[in-house]
Parts: structure tokens; C-alpha cells; sequence
């Protein structure tokens, strides 16, 4: 099989593409072709490399996929060759306290596609049947491998762990990447008031159709101040910020008493600095998420199956040029998902 492969950290330049032996899988597995996969900062951050990071080599990179079942192993029931499946990323025991309460993204042995384990972007990968479900027929390889990371955790990080309920207003810091289009079109799903903060015109013209009610320029205006005057002097409910470094300050000014800042990312950097006044002045609580549980990811993608959600595609390139795609990531020129088609 072909794959984007990496033997060293660095810039694009180091992912290679190759022949690689197509696995095999063992019991309760399956070998699923994938058809289509999608690309999320975390790759590139893969890529780059951080202090303790640890890859077996040659790594494969890729979180997101959707194919077709190729080939079962021992004891998968629920799966036939032929089934058109998308891919929940998230690699759990299924034994341990936390997967039999049901909160498998908080396994003791939790591991994620293309991270910690050879990743979708290659021609065929083995997973557990419990990781994969099954698509109707209306939906896409590329609409289930764009939607199934960035819903997954947009879902469990607002509706989860954020506990957003319809009449809230909440705040999306940042409009162009695939977690924070979830978050618009999960938030107006929900009932919420939408805010969306940008300083790209494009872009907030894109999240108005997502269904944002409030466009903000962040170019053009002190957001965090514009946020307390819209909302009659409150401040918002639930800010979502996955930008980190640049933009958290502004997002703790942004918040209600009482309110929720959510986060799940921190694309402009990890270390931020905090007025812990406004924190304990405010009652404010910092919600930390990741990935979502295989409940989550069956809710939000019936949600995805039956219209009710759409993933944004920006654009799609082969395989072959996973190096464009993700210089295309990282120019941040881009809304929504950018997916590579096997």
C-alpha cells in the first residue's frame, strides 16, 4: 500500500511517500481501505515535533478516515466486507474503570490515530470493529472523514463538557478551522446566540451561513470589549477559544459571571498568561477537552448522517501531496476541512 510516511521531525520536506506492507487484522479488527482522509493542526504539530514525544518508525500521520471494509478478523460480528464505514480516532482498551463508565477518551491505555499509532494517511489501516460505523449511503467518504475528529470534539467539549443549553450566547474565537465550524453549527443547533470573532471578512461571511449571528472584526475593534457591550453589559455565557496564547486574555474579558471558556486547542501557542482576578472575581470556569467518548461520536455523527450538521470542505488533494496540503494548513488560508483522497 501507499503511504504518507515521516523517520524525523520537521518541516513538510520530511513526509515521504511510499510503498509500506498493507496490515493485517487480528481478532475483533478490521482492514478498512480508506478513501478519504482529512488533516488537523495536529498533524503538522506531529510532524514537528514536541519535547517527549515518542514515534515508532516510520510513523504515519492522519487522524480523520472513512472507507470500505476490506477484510475481518476473529469475533467481529457487527461488520461485513463491503461496509462503508467512517473512523472514530480515538483508540481505547474497552476494559478499563473509565472505558466501563463509558468515558473512553479518558482510557488508561487512551491512544489517538496518527499520533500515538500509524494514522489514515495511507491506503489501507487496521482498527478495532468497535472504532468504526457504518455510513448510509448519502453520506460521503469525504463528508464522514471531514466531519469525524473536529465534530467529534466540538461535540463533547460544548455539549459534554460545556453543558451548552439553548437561550446562551456563545462566543467561537476564530472562524476558519474545521473544530470551530463545528462549534458554530453545533451552537446554532442548540439554540444558542452564535458570536464569531475573525479578522477575515471572507471567513465571517462563511460562519454567517454556518449560522453565526453576530460577526465580530477582530482587526477593527477590541472584541472582548465589543462582546460586553452586544451582550447588554453581561458578557457572554461560553467562550470557545482554541487560538490560546493570543487570544485567552481577551477571552476571560469576554465572559460572563459565571461563564464557561472552553478550550480544546492553541493553534497561536500553549503558555498563556492569566489575571487569576478575573477568574476568581468572575466565578469563571476553564473547561479542558479532548476527542470526545464513542457515545459523543455516535451522537454527532447521526447528527451529520441526517443532515442536521454539514462539515465544511475547503479543498482535497491526492495522497501523493500531503506536503501541499499541509503548507496549505499552515498558511491558515483555508475554511473547514482539508482532505487528502486516496
Amino acid at each position: 500500500m501507499k503511504a504518507i510516511v515521516l523517520y524525523k521531525h520537521g518541516g513538510p520536506e520530511v513526509l515521504q511517500y511510499i510503498d509500506r506492507d498493507t496490515p493485517q487484522p487480528g481478532p475483533g479488527e478490521v482492514l478498512v481501505e480508506i478513501k478519504a482522509a482529512a488533516l488537523n493542526r495536529l498533524d503538522i504539530w506531529v510532524r514537528d515535533g514536541w519535547p517527549g514525544i515518542e514515534l515508532e518508525y516510520p510513523h504515519i500521520l492522519g487522524a480523520d478516515g472513512a472507507g470500505v471494509v476490506m477484510k475481518i478478523g476473529i469475533g467481529v460480528s457487527g461488520l461485513q466486507v463491503g461496509d462503508r464505514v467512517a473512523i472514530n480516532p480515538n483508540i481505547s482498551c474497552g476494559r478499563c474503570l473509565h472505558c466501563a463508565a463509558g468515558r473512553d477518551n479518558l482510557c488508561d491505555s487512551w491512544r489517538l490515530l496518527g499520533e500515538s499509532m500509524p494514522g489514515t494517511f495511507a491506503q489501507h489501516i487496521v482498527l478495532p470493529e468497535r472504532n468504526l460505523l457504518v455510513l448510509p449511503d448519502v453520506v460521503s467518504f469525504e463528508m464522514a472523514a471531514a466531519a469525524s475528529l473536529v465534530y467529534l470534539t466540538a461535540w463533547h467539549s460544548l455539549i459534554t463538557r460545556g453543558g451548552l443549553r439553548a437561550g446562551e450566547s456563545v462566543v467561537v474565537v476564530g472562524a476558519g478551522g474545521g473544530v470551530n465550524s463545528a462549534c458554530i453549527q453545533i451552537a446554532h443547533l442548540s439554540g444558542a446566540k452564535v458570536y464569531v470573532v475573525s479578522d477575515e471578512a471572507r471567513k465571517l461571511a462563511k460562519a454567517e451561513a454556518l449560522g453565526a449571528d453576530v460577526l465580530i472584526d477582530r482587526s477593527k475593534e477590541d472584541w472582548s470589549h465589543s462582546i460586553f457591550n452586544l451582550t447588554e453589559r453581561r458578557g457572554a455565557d461560553v467562550v470557545v477559544d482554541n487560538v490560546g496564547a493570543a487570544t485567552f486574555f481577551r477571552s476571560i474579558r469576554a465572559a460572563r459571571k459565571g461563564g464557561r471558556i472552553l478550550t480544546v486547542g492553541n493553534t497561536s501557542g500553549p503558555k498563556l498568561e492569566i489575571d487569576n482576578r478575573y477568574l476568581f472575581g468572575k466565578h469563571l470556569t476553564i473547561i479542558g477537552s479532548t476527542m470526545g467518548s464513542h457515545t459523543d461520536f455516535v451522537d454527532v455523527m447521526t447528527l451529520v448522517f441526517e443532515g442536521m450538521l454539514t462539515p465544511v470542505i475547503d479543498s482535497e488533494f491526492p495522497l501523493s501531496e500531503a506536503r501541499a496540503a499541509q503548507c496549505k494548513m499552515a498558511s491558515g488560508d483555508f475554511f473547514g476541512k482539508i482532505l487528502l483522497i486516496t
